[in-house]
């Protein structure tokens, strides 16, 4: 089982809704607020299209592909909307005490 790693702290992110990429253990990984606030973090890359997720739309708990408008769910990685039909892995994530936004890897 993979270990958390401390990516940055919650003032790096984006105050509002949006998403940036962390490279961690050598994979890309958005980390993204939603509409409600909450912290997400799943694989960058778009199943569909290979493009990153991070440079897409965040609406509610949905990113969406700048390319060609897939759609995932950012809690499950479930796709939402075609044309990308596999999902993305999430990955755990966790803000510590002093703010540290850390994620563990799934599957690894």
């Amino acid at each position: 089982m993979s270990t958390a790693v401390r990516v940055c702290s919650v003032d790096e992110l984006p105050a509002t809704v949006g998403a940036v990429v962390a490279d961690i253990e050598g994979r890309r990984v958005a980390i993204a607020r939603d509409s409600d606030g909450a912290l997400h973090a799943f694989d960058d890359t778009c199943s569909h299209a290979n493009v990153s997720l991070a440079e897409g739309e965040v609406e509610g708990r949905l990113i969406e592909c700048w390319l060609h408008g897939s759609q995932f769910d950012m809690t499950t990685g479930q796709p939402t909307q075609l044309p990308a039909t596999v999902p993305i892995a999430v990955h755990q994530l966790e803000v510590d005490d002093e703010g540290g936004v850390h994620v563990t890897l799934a599957g690894s």
